[in-house]
């Protein structure tokens, strides 16, 4: 079978691990607090949306490439949770989810092969996943779009014409998106993810430029990726103050200030998707072309706010992100890894 395209792998930080993605399988692969690595391989299964091909043509498939997205991390997360709260992860003598520290890994690598849910915990978590995108857009949706709208429109009564009241709409969008990133990137468990988050492009990085998956060779790549789901969120950002500027404000004069405030945010949410599917565009020219220096220059918002998504690994938690995504290529390559041959990849990942 031919070796697949390294651009078209991709993953996530969740607690405590990585989720790798390929065209056809995902992985999980989970630090438990016993230091072991607690392994998951599935191959992708298409919803009915994701197998209509004329939705997925330029600028409609992004939008729903980050339903996808949302939908596989959340996934991740649960089964991520799972592990760090069963009891056969905890370290010895600790009975306590509470009481058990990060794992850290043991002097000789193991890993243990999870097998995919039961068909009925597939429905349950199935629900969950739809109940936590749904909480999740709508926070997001208030706290991105509304909220900056609301804290311009005061601009109003000070003379600002509705052109430059947009524009501020849209620099509060940025300050409360970059202020937010900074704000919980001080918590210790989101530190924590966010040093996943660097292994997970550290893994990606090595393997789009030919090196070994190895620890050391992982180590040594750059913490930044222009296919960064950081950068898509500025992309769109700043795609939306240059298409949204333009969209006049007020569409009821004379209306009470309530009602074209939520009329705004209507028109917003309407023009979301085709927003999120330019960016989707640049994000994948940004990949495709990554080495270009115009690149890196377009860019250059998104990947200075990976410093902020992304902290250095140690070895332990690159290790996790190598045996997640050999875990993809594996699969796609055609390589049905056993459990004896996962737990070598686990030990040899750091050679």
């Amino acid at each position: 079978m031919p070796t697949p395209d390294p651009t078209s792998f991709g993953g996530q930080a969740i607690v405590e691990g990585v989720m790798m993605r390929s065209r056809n399988h995902f992985a999980v692969a989970v630090r438990a607090p016993n230091g072991q690595i607690v392994l998951q391989q599935e191959p992708l299964s298409k919803s009915w949306l994701f197998r209509q091909k004329w939705l997925m043509v330029p600028f409609l498939r992004g939008t729903f490439a980050l339903l996808d997205a949302m939908s596989l991390g959340i996934k991740a997360m649960n089964f991520a949770s799972h592990v760090q709260l069963d009891e056969k992860y905890l370290p010895e003598g600790v009975t306590d989810p509470n009481q058990a520290t990060y794992g850290k890994a043991p002097d000789e690598g193991s890993s243990e092969i999870v097998k995919p849910l039961e068909k009925g915990g597939d429905t349950i978590r199935s629900m969950q996943v739809g109940a936590a995108m749904v909480l999740g857009l709508a926070l997001g949706v208030v706290l991105f779009v509304l909220l900056p709208n609301a804290m311009a429109e005061p601009l109003s009564n000070a003379g600002f014409s509705p052109t430059a009241i947009n524009v501020v709409s849209g620099i509060f969008k940025m300050i409360v998106f970059i202020g937010y990133l900074m704000a919980i990137s001080r918590m210790e468990a989101i530190r924590r993810v966010f040093q996943y988050h660097g292994a997970e492009h550290k893994a990606i990085n090595a393997l789009e430029m030919g090196e070994p998956l190895t620890t050391e060779a992982c180590m040594r790549q750059t913490r930044l990726h222009p296919r960064c789901g950081t950068s898509f969120a500025i992309i769109v950002l700043l795609v939306s103050i240059l298409i949204l500027t333009f969209i006049n404000r007020y569409l009821f004069p004379g209306a009470p200030l309530f009602v074209n405030l939520m009329a705004r945010f209507g028109v917003e949410l309407l023009l979301l998707p085709p927003i999120a599917g330019i960016s989707y565009e640049l994000i994948r020219i940004a990949g495709k072309y990554r080495h270009q220096k115009w690149v890196n220059v377009f860019f250059w918002p998104g990947l200075m706010t990976q410093y902020i998504t992304t902290a250095e690994p140690d070895r332990d938690q690159m290790e996790v992100a190598i045996v997640s995504l050999q875990s993809v290529i594996n699969a796609e390559t055609g390589r049905v890894a056993a459990s004896s041959s996962e737990s070598a990849a686990v030990a040899t990942a750091s050679a």
